[in-house]
């Protein structure tokens, strides 16, 4: 049996094969192990050294074709075995998320835009929404939440939602990013694009005072509205309505 090199526990997942929330422990033959490793491990991650090996510490990482660092691992679990996958990103996300723990939810907000999961999305905000109410005025003070829907990822060149709706093409993301976080005026939306935020439940706040999702940049100086255009395509349209561009000295976009 395959086991860690580092902590010497088994590399496998006990899975129920008959699909019991609840498997009788003393029952055989009703579960079975399946691969569940990386040949590096989660003690990677525990012991925060993301490009060295646990057990000898000897220096894991390559560099690919464009020189840029990468730690290739065969991945092995119920999905079958990937050979040569480069499992850095993953630590490094992992790492940075033990280290800033209240940005977890943000970054799966980001997730939700790049699959284009509406629902998913909403049921964030709302779930952030409760938790706020439920805070007493000391723990409000205290603990300032974090701003999902205008969030900026620092590792991935300062993106938006908007900016990763936009560049994996997920135009119902961007109609529900502009009703929530944007100062876009409600005729500017399409009947349909209202008609289905009030059927899911989307609320839009008061945006006085509040960032224009639209205004904000990526690392390279780009707004949603400038991705857009170098996207082209499907966001042509867009871009001649000028939706994605903020009201500047009270112009405001035409349709």
């Amino acid at each position: 049996m395959t086991q860690c090199t580092a902590c010497g526990k088994p590399l496998t997942l006990e899975i129920d094969l008959e699909g019991e929330d609840e498997p009788d422990q003393d029952a055989t033959g009703s579960g079975s192990e399946v691969p569940d490793s990386v040949e590096l491990t989660q003690c990677l991650l525990d012991s925060y050294e993301i490009v060295q090996c646990p057990q000898c510490s000897k220096d894991v990482s390559s560099r690919n074709s464009s020189g840029e660092e990468q730690v290739l691992c065969n991945l092995n679990n119920e999905g079958g075995l990937q050979e040569g996958f480069d499992i850095l990103p993953i630590l490094k996300e992992e790492s940075y998320l033990r280290a800033f723990p209240e940005e977890r939810r943000c970054r799966a907000f980001l997730e939700f835009c790049a699959e284009g999961d509406v629902g998913a999305i909403l049921d964030l905000i709302n779930s952030d929404e409760d938790e706020d109410t439920s805070m007493s005025s000391n723990e409000e003070a205290a603990t300032k939440p974090m701003d999902v829907l205008r969030y900026q990822d620092p590792m991935g060149s300062l993106s938006t939602g908007l900016h990763v709706a936009v560049s994996n093409g997920r135009e119902e993301i961007v109609w529900l990013l502009l009703f929530l976080a944007s100062s876009l005026e409600l005729h500017l939306f399409p009947p349909d694009v209202l008609d289905a935020a009030r059927t899911l439940g989307a609320k839009r706040e008061e945006q006085t005072g509040k960032v224009d999702v639209r205004v904000l940049e990526d690392s390279n100086h780009r707004t949603a509205e400038n991705l857009a255009q170098q996207l082209g395509g499907m966001w042509e349209p867009w871009i001649q309505s000028k939706r994605l561009r903020p009201i500047v000295d009270g112009i405001l976009p035409i349709v």
